[in-house]
Formats: structure tokens, sequence, C-alpha cells
């Protein structure tokens, strides 16, 4: 045997030989050169989609937003029974009016998926209308709620009757808040829909609007039971 070829490495002969050279698997520099320089978007080598990256990037700005939800559950959590002699949760809250608003908003939340799933399928006339009957459940649910509101400041019992009804108010009024704000997202993005197709951005906004549609109906469950529910039977 010739001193070359005893002084050669693995990785020399086998690049001599053309065979596949098992000690070069995972060495960090593959991933600079070579078939490793790839960008496949599915955590490879490369970054991620667009859509991957906006989605995780909303996800963040959702669990920020949940994080202000738990300091209003958490001040409600204290303040329930700081009536001051007022009205009590039993004697304002109406769990069929709350239930009917309820079904609204779980209603609403199914024909936003439907609309995704249309969205999918490049479906204008499906994805339009399912995205118009998400819009009128929701409004329904905020026009009940405001009802709600005007009812019980009529009777007395606005915010600043007693620390209850201000974290109340304060709690439930934040929702109902990202509910309209939620509405006005909606109809525009039906109108740049209707306008400007499916296009690859236009798609990202609607997704991304239906995880914050379906967080809101998350965040309404804990409302309806942490707050109406135990509210009554306490």
């Amino acid at each position: 045997m010739s001193e070359a070829t005893t002084g050669a490495l693995p990785s020399d002969i086998s690049a001599r030989s053309g065979t596949h050279d098992p000690y070069r698997i995972g060495r960090p520099h593959d991933g600079l050169h070579g078939h490793g320089s790839e960008a496949t978007g599915h955590g490879e080598g490369g970054p991620a989609s667009r859509f991957v990256i906006t989605a995780y990037g909303f996800w963040i700005f959702l669990l920020s937003d949940i994080i202000i939800f738990s300091a209003f559950f958490a001040s409600y959590a204290v303040l329930s029974r700081a009536t001051a002699g007022g009205p009590t949760a039993p004697e304002l809250f109406e769990l069929p009016s709350v239930a009917v608003q309820t079904g609204l908003l779980l209603t609403s939340s199914f024909t936003s998926g439907l609309s995704s799933l249309a969205t999918h399928r490049r479906d204008m006339a499906w994805t339009q209308i399912w995205l118009l009957t998400s819009g009128l459940l929701g409004a329904g649910f905020l026009l009940l709620e405001v009802q709600e509101f005007t009812a019980m400041i009529g009777e007395g019992a606005g915010p600043t009757r007693s620390a209850f009804l201000s974290s109340f108010f304060a709690l439930v009024g934040c929702h109902g808040l990202h509910v309209g704000l939620g509405l006005l997202w909606l109809g525009t993005m039906m109108a740049q829909l209707w306008v400007k197709g499916f296009r690859a951005d236009i798609r990202r906004r609607l997704h991304c609007f239906n995880l914050f549609w379906h967080a809101l109906d998350i965040v309404w469950i804990a409302i309806f039971s942490l707050v109406y529910l135990l509210g009554v039977s306490s």
C-alpha cells in the first residue's frame, strides 16, 4: 500500500472513490455547504414560510392579550364580593340572555372556521358568505351585550356603584371592545378579499383574523363560566 493511501483520511478516500462518507453525517459545517444549504422551509435548513412566520408572530400577540385578560379575571375574582351594599350578581345577571349571547358567539366561531375552509378552496362566494354570517352573529352578540350594560346602568348599577361592578364592566367590556374591533377587521378583510382576491398576504391576514376570533370565543367561555354561572350560583 502506498504512502499516499495510508496517510489519507476516510473522507479523502470517499471523495476519490465517489462513495458516501458516514463520517460527514451531522457535521456542523454541512449546513453551510452542499445540499445542507438548501432552504426547505421545514426546519431542515433555511427559514420557514412567511405564512408560518406570520402565524407564529400573531400567536405571540394573542398570548400578550391573554395576559391582559388574566389581569382582569384576577381583579374580578378579588372584587366580586365587594358590592358596597349595592346589587349583587344574582340580582343583576340574566342567564337566558347571556346564554343567547354565548350561542351567537360560538356559532360565529364555527362559521369563521367554515370561511377558512372556503378560503383554502379559493371559493370566493362561500368565503364571503361565511365571513358575513360570522359578522352578523358577532354583531348580534355585541348588541345584546350593549343592551345588558344599558339596562344595568339604568337600574343604578353602573361601573361606579361598587368595586364589584367596576371589575365586571372592565372585564366584560374589554371583551366587547375586542369583538367590536374584530368586526371592523372582518369588514376590512371582506373588502380586501373582494377587490384583491386570494393573494398570499390576504390569506395570511384572514388566517390571523380566524385565530383572533377563536381566541375571543375561548375568553368568552371563561367569562360565561367564571363570571355569570358562578355569580348566579353564589
